[in-house]
């Protein structure tokens, strides 16, 4: 794949499994079966413990929180192939450097979550092994993000190439306010950075995802589920479902047929009904007009349809000379006019 980051749908598209599982391996393959079904480009997971992510001494609580979530690596391992023999990426973010070495084979990409864009040692790791990198923006200042992509850069110069970096809108808040999504950083980041940007969705709904890709976003991250309904862990809340993703993709289609070309001419839809002429207008003389007449602004109108002398040059007829008699409302030539005298 020359671009990893261009989707068979457009977007590259990532289902955000992430901890929706709750620690449970049979869920977490019930969710991955449900993705692969709703035609996504990439599954995504995390892979973390509790006592390598969060300082049991000063945040006991958040450890034991984080270790309710926690899937084994032959629970990843059985992941990732069941994705891969299924045609979809597997992907995680990774959370704990020390897993790098046993599930680096089935990632063709990684993804730096929002909360480790600043956690320089994690993004060395990574950035050594030289694959593409997605990097979420939770969190941060454009600064922030200037400095980070730096950092890679200055670690293994390949990603100075568009195809080994994309960068993600993201706000970190679960569910994010509309006031807070701030799509039009799209556009600052396009100024800014010559890779690909795309969109890491954490709204209720799937609105912002459709508005980000008619922005240009070439990415859409979106959190995964089979249901909300009775749910209490808050990312099922901000995670769409399997006919959720489908109608994006539908919609996604539409987005990209309203599109279009940027070249802007009559389409071949336009010409062939006749409407460049039904619909626009020509001169016709509002009376009869006599040979010898010279032509005045109140002799004539314009009407549909554009036949004869286009109402553009209405201007052009006025002082001229009526070579002949001509009935009201004919259509007009050049040929029966003459300068006056």
């Amino acid at each position: 794949m020359n671009n990893p980051f261009i989707g068979k749908h457009g977007p590259l598209l990532i289902a955000e499994i992430g901890g929706n599982h709750e620690g449970d391996f049979e869920f977490a393959l019930d969710l991955t079966h449900q993705a692969i079904d709703a035609d996504v480009d990439i599954i995504k997971y995390q892979i973390y413990t509790g006592a390598t992510l969060v300082n049991k001494k000063e945040s006991p609580n958040r450890v034991e929180h984080f270790k309710k979530f926690e899937l084994t690596q032959n629970n990843h391992v059985h992941l990732a192939e069941l994705c891969i023999q299924n045609g979809v990426q597997y992907s995680a973010s990774i959370w704990d450097e020390s897993v790098l070495e046993w599930i680096d084979p089935f990632l063709k990409l990684y993804k730096i979550g929002s909360g480790d864009l600043t956690a320089f040692p994690l993004l060395k790791k990574i950035a050594e092994k030289g694959k593409p990198i997605i990097l979420s923006t939770g969190l941060s200042s454009l600064e922030d993000i200037v400095g980070s992509v730096k950092y890679i850069r200055s670690i293994n110069p390949i990603y100075d190439l568009p195809e080994k970096l994309a960068i993600l809108q993201c706000t970190s808040l679960y569910p994010n306010k509309d006031t807070d999504v701030n799509l039009n950083v799209l556009k600052t980041l396009r100024k800014t950075f010559e890779y690909p940007i795309g969109y890491s969705d954490h709204t209720e709904g799937t609105l912002a995802l459709r508005i980000a890709f008619s922005m240009g976003a070439k990415i859409l991250e979106f959190h995964f589920t089979n249901s909300r309904e009775g749910k209490t862990f808050r990312d099922h809340f901000v995670s769409l479902t399997e006919q959720e993703v489908k109608e994006l993709i539908r919609d996604i289609k539409i987005i990209n047929n309203l599109h279009g070309s940027d070249k802007k001419k009559p389409t071949e839809q336009e010409s062939s009904t006749d409407h460049v002429r039904s619909f626009r207008r020509a001169v016709y003389p509002i009376r009869d007009l006599s040979a010898g007449e010279t032509i005045r602004e109140e002799d004539l109108i314009v009407l549909r349809p554009n036949h004869g002398i286009d109402a553009r040059d209405t201007e052009k007829i006025i002082g001229l000379m009526a070579k002949i008699d001509i009935n009201k409302l004919s259509e007009l030539s050049w040929e029966m006019f003459e300068k006056s005298e």
